[in-house]
């Protein structure tokens, strides 16, 4: 199922997640005998009645837990020297596999892996040669350089239109006056070296909307840097490309000597300059100083046509006339007897990289129409916003490398300013949220990602899940955000960098895995790629196993069954309800008082996806004899309709709630705070009117439909009826355009919940759960009495959904991180081709085991 808070890291920057109960909720089922007020939360859940069953999994749930704390407190020396938290878990590496060995390593070792950047290639290698792109655009009359993705660029939109995950992308990037068209082509020909060849071809011209062709001049940028801080070799002092396409040269040990060429048939102006640095995510500052320079001294938009001495950074000015086109070639292995560098420039170049980009173009439309078959069911228009979800999600993919920060308490052993350790050094390739605000790796966005990659290439889904899995410590804790490298950490604040080892995240994962062994079992892959698929899982099962125990020991609640997301401030005078960013709902309304009595029920319905996945993979993989029957028990355990009941269903609202100690009267006032010289100054200050008490939490919104996401509900349940009320109701969670986070109804509505933290999760619509609900609609619609209303609100919703998608894309050229409830208009950051790609699966009506 469904939730890491993206504020931490997403807060606006986006920096800027009554009664008691009565025997007739169990839907006809045999009732447990209870003692309990659930409005006032005393007591424990009397077993009187009980099957045996659910006592024995109690006992394994508990012994589990046990196991868990025992089979890691062993260390050996080498480890005990170093803070357990940034021990890696003792396992062999899932990256390590044969299966990403070999061809599959060195066909993915050249890429568009740098996300951030309009356009930018690197290799899958800690230190890597890097290319990229960088033009000068005009906006408000002044002239700026692009080159990293922001929104302050103001271009119109941009994106892949096609990307199909390893060899070839074709760009759109329209930007006021100018629209520049990138394609990527990637060739393994008979002379290359490791990793093969590669094509850039640039287009640039005018939009055909424009009445007037204001810029008539385009300055295109490209560029090559060696962050092993290798010299890189000009060909020569003056460039006429009609003559010698060579560029730059150099070498490497992991390609040998590589080239890098350019053709082109249009009148060209070459310049250059070169410059030495290791500090990567300041090459754009590097071009603008040195035509800065050069303007002031000479009045031209141009290079020094200069290097400095070994430089390991050259960047190539190329002018011309609009429209223009021009091809940039990158040869590995060129010093090899037999390496053919002119035959493979001329089948990179010109009429040959058409033919081939346009093969490329036919494959990926084929293959696009044979595994989301959008022809029969949607029109044109829907179709090209199905291909730039999954093409930009592709595009998108990043490799990054580096140590997370990591928050810890003072030690003895650990001394010294900073409050922070650093993790091991690490990789990680990972899709991304969002290329332009979140180009990095989210751990909860990753299981939804990867819902779209695996139906495209299950083998780059695999490759992705390993890289996230290597990144477990030894007590199997993941970081739930990865930023790695100094070009990430150039992108977020400081203070939100360290990642708390108390803190978890929903492990979505749980979502894709869930997917690919019900695809095992209902014969969707081939004997081979079943092969391949079950020895992954066979392999990455210890890995799994320590991060489901790493949840169930540290994410418990006080009740068995039960779980709080760790890491609200409980001690917080600003926030009108404190934060739940590891639950990835952020600001969604939770219990007004942080306490250990908390029971969140997204959390329970997460666990209950992680043992029923982790039941089956051990059932596959054999491991039924050992573990595989202590996840039987516990998915049978937090599946039991009557005890999820007891806990969290309020049957006055026929919703599953939050329990915990909370109060309504709770608000933000303006009150005057002394500083700490001082002064006084006006600042919005928590204010409590009434004391707490142990309850429900009444606040109905996504969290309230976990259950039903999770189709724990019975298909026969009066209270599957009460949830389709919730859902279709427009006082509660229904809108034209999508289901609403939380309902007009709860108190904190739209509500700010800082003054300078606008409402996140209260109200705005999110594509991601109100894709989990899609799925669980379409499950209720196949079977029982309820089946019909459950259709027709289904295609009710669907519609809305991919109408307003589409029309946001028509009218903006972007997929939005969130979308208004009030007018369906796209909002947040963009594009945000992470989890909001799922509406192509929405499109396709792909929704995994049903």
């Amino acid at each position: 199922m469904a939730g890491s808070g993206r504020r931490s890291a997403r807060s606006r920057v986006r920096y800027s997640a009554d009664g008691s109960q009565d025997d007739s909720i169990s839907g006809g089922r045999p009732h447990m005998k209870q003692h309990r007020d659930i409005r006032k939360g005393y007591g424990t859940i009397s077993l009187i009645g009980v099957d045996v069953k659910v006592v024995l999994a109690i006992c394994f749930f508990a012994v589990f837990g046990i196991l868990f704390l025992i089979r890691y407190l062993v260390r050996t020396p080498e480890e005990a020297s170093r803070p357990r938290v940034i021990t890696p878990f003792p396992a062999p590496k899932l990256t390590e596999l044969p299966q990403f060995q070999g061809e599959h390593k060195e066909s993915m070792y050249w890429g568009t892996y740098r996300p951030h950047l309009y356009l930018g290639i690197r290799s899958r290698t800690p230190r890597s040669l890097l290319a990229g792109l960088m033009w000068i655009g005009v906006k408000d009359g002044r002239y700026s350089i692009r080159h990293i993705c922001q929104d302050n660029d103001g271009l119109n939109s941009y994106g892949w239109i096609s990307h199909n995950g390893r060899d070839f992308g074709h760009q759109k990037l329209v930007d006021q006056g100018m629209v520049l068209e990138t394609s990527f082509l990637k060739s393994k020909n008979l002379g290359s070296g490791y990793g093969g060849d590669w094509a850039v071809r640039i287009v640039v011209q005018n939009p055909k909307s424009m009445q007037t062709e204001d810029i008539t001049d385009a300055h295109v940028f490209f560029y090559l840097a060696d962050e092993e801080g290798n010299a890189l070799d000009l060909s020569r002092d003056s460039y006429d490309i009609h003559g010698n396409s060579l560029l730059a040269s150099g070498s490497r040990m992991d390609i040998g000597n590589w080239q890098m060429h350019m053709k082109s048939k249009d009148d060209l102006e070459v310049h250059f300059s070169g410059f030495r640095t290791l500090h990567m995510h300041n090459l754009s500052d590097l071009v603008l100083d040195n035509l800065g320079e050069q303007a002031q001294k000479y009045g031209r938009i141009q290079l020094s046509d200069t290097t400095t001495s070994s430089p390991n950074v050259l960047v190539f000015q190329i002018s011309a006339r609009i429209p223009s086109k021009m091809d940039i070639v990158f040869l590995s292995g060129t010093m090899v007897k037999g390496s053919r560098v002119e035959e493979r420039v001329s089948s990179l170049t010109g009429s040959s990289l058409t033919s081939q980009l346009q093969l490329k173009q036919r494959e990926f439309d084929e293959r696009f129409e044979k595994y989301f078959n959008l022809a029969d069911k949607l029109d044109t228009e829907s179709s090209i916003v199905g291909k730039a979800a999954i093409g930009n999600l592709l595009g998108g993919i990043g490799y990054f490398y580096g140590q997370s920060k990591i928050s810890i308490p003072r030690t003895k052993s650990i001394q010294g300013p900073d409050k922070f350790v650093s993790y091991w050094p690490a990789e990680l390739y990972t899709a991304v949220p969002s290329r332009s605000f979140f180009p990095r790796g989210f751990l909860w966005d990753e299981g939804f990602h990867q819902l779209l990659v695996w139906r495209w290439d299950f083998r780059i889904c695999l490759d992705i899940l390993g890289h996230w899995l290597d990144l477990m410590n030894i007590d199997g804790w993941i970081p739930r955000e990865q930023i790695l490298g100094a070009e990430a950490l150039s992108k977020v604040p400081e203070e939100f960098v360290p990642q708390h080892p108390s803190n978890g995240n929903p492990p979505t994962l749980f979502l894709v895995l869930n997917d690919l062994v019900n695809g095992i079992k209902s014969s969707r892959f081939t004997a081979d790629e079943c092969n391949e698929i079950l020895s992954f899982l066979e392999h990455a099962y210890v890995r799994l196993d320590a991060w489901f125990g790493w949840f169930n020991t540290t994410q418990s609640g006080k009740e068995k069954g039960s779980y709080f997301w760790h890491g609200r401030d409980s001690t917080t005078v600003r926030e009108l309800n404190a934060k739940t960013l590891t639950s990835g709902l952020d600001d969604y309304p939770r219990a007004s008082h942080p306490s250990e009595d908390e029971r969140h029920v997204d959390l329970r319905c997460w666990m209950l996806l992680a043992a029923d996945c982790m039941h089956s993979i051990a059932k596959l993989v054999n491991k039924e004899a050992n573990s595989g029957k202590v996840y039987g028990e516990t998915a049978e355990l937090l599946s039991d309709f009557e005890i999820i009941n007891q806990m969290h269903f309020d049957s006055t609202h026929g919703a599953y709630l939050d329990f915990g100690n909370h109060t309504e009267k709770v608000r933000l006032s303006w009150k005057e705070v002394i500083g700490g010289n001082n002064d006084a100054t006006r600042e919005l200050v928590r204010e409590v009117l009434q004391m707490p008490e142990l309850r429900l939490v009444p606040h109905i919104g996504y969290v309230s439909l976990f259950p039903f996401m999770g189709k724990i509900i019975p298909t026969d349940s009066w209270i599957l009826d009460k949830q389709f009320d919730l859902i279709s109701n427009k006082s509660t969670l229904w809108t034209d355009f999508g289901l609403r986070s939380l309902a007009r109804t709860s108190t904190l509505y739209m509500k700010r919940n800082t003054e300078h933290d606008p409402p996140y999760w209260r109200g705005p619509i999110w594509m991601n759960m109100n894709y989990l609900i899609l799925s669980a609609l379409d499950y209720y619609s196949k079977d029982g009495p309820y089946r019909d209303r459950a259709e027709v609100i289904y295609n009710d919703l669907r519609g809305n959904l991919i109408r307003n998608v589409v029309r946001n894309y028509r009218e903006t050229g972007f997929l939005w991180e969130q979308y208004d409830q009030k007018q369906g208009k796209g909002k947040g950051c963009r594009p945000f081709t992470g989890w909001t790609s799922l509406i192509l699966l929405v499109m396709s009506e792909s929704y995994g085991s049903n």
